[in-house]
């Protein structure tokens, strides 16, 4: 339906069980803004910044659904700060060829574009209230709503009672970023909160645990290296996931018949 404009008058039916929304949850509604100024973070990552022209409530693990000039449709992009009422926020987005937004972003000229922005949409969403362990097993730019929920759980101290496990996948070391800010969010709760980087196409080089020595490295896909990290620890566990739907499906299959999670202790959003 969001890619979806109507020519006229809609009847829409919907099962009889709707959904309705948590109580306290942030609204959704139309907000414009400006782009700031890109980042490389890899050869094919880049990170951008949307200042708001009003503020805006979301909750960690939020997305927001964003129209670009000259682009038809909405994409959707994860949060990657966390804040109340903000006026800025960031975003990661990954280059796909033939990719109209992607594209246009690396393209290096989109600075101070005017943006249609629609959310805070998603339920994959992380409040202090939980008092969960916390696991995130994240993909590529999936990590994205994974550093907003790290964001929140490290301003409301939750690690310092909880535990938190983070597996972030790639390809190779080289694809990896945001490895010095989760360092440093590891380091404030050493303890609790372990994070692991997963290299699917390479063995761990050397250089990887010299450079970011509190964080762990493994070879292979990061659901199977989060599965075998994972036995034994699934007591008061709550899943984020996120990254591409295959990964995404991969996770969700361990986690129901292997870890015997519930289905409401995991939470998800797939971006394809």
């Amino acid at each position: 339906m969001c890619q979806c404009a109507p020519a006229g008058d809609v009847v829409a039916e919907v099962s009889s069980f709707v959904y309705a929304t948590d109580p306290g949850a942030c609204p959704a509604g139309p907000v414009q803004g400006v782009l700031g100024a890109t980042r490389r973070l890899t050869h094919d990552v880049l990170a951008f910044d949307v200042e708001l022209d009003r503020t805006l409530d979301f909750d960690a693990g939020q997305f927001m659904a964003v129209a670009t000039p000259g682009v038809a449709g909405f994409r959707g992009y994860s949060m990657v700060n966390f804040a109340r009422q903000a006026r800025r926020l960031e975003f990661v987005v990954k280059k796909k060829p033939g990719g109209g937004v992607s594209e246009w972003l690396f393209g290096g000229a989109a600075a101070g574009a005017r943006l249609q922005l629609f959310g805070p949409l998603g339920k994959a969403t992380f409040h202090p209230s939980l008092a969960k362990n916390v696991l995130c097993i994240a993909g590529g730019s999936g990590i994205a709503g994974m550093m907003s929920i790290l964001a929140r759980a490290a301003q409301e101290g939750y690690f310092g009672q909880h535990r938190g496990y983070v597996f972030f996948g790639v390809r190779t070391l080289n694809d990896a970023f945001y490895l010095d800010e989760l360092a440093a969010l590891q380091r404030t709760c050493p303890d609790r909160l372990e994070v692991t980087v997963a290299l699917s196409d390479e063995d761990v080089p050397a250089a990887a645990s010299e450079g970011h020595p509190t964080l762990r490295f493994a070879r292979g896909m990061v659901h199977e290296v989060a599965k075998q990290a994972m036995q034994g620890k699934y007591q008061n566990v709550r899943a984020y996931l996120a990254g591409p739907p295959p990964a995404v499906d991969s996770a969700i299959r361990f986690l129901l018949l292997e870890a015997r999670l519930t289905a409401d202790n995991i939470r998800y959003d797939k971006f394809s």
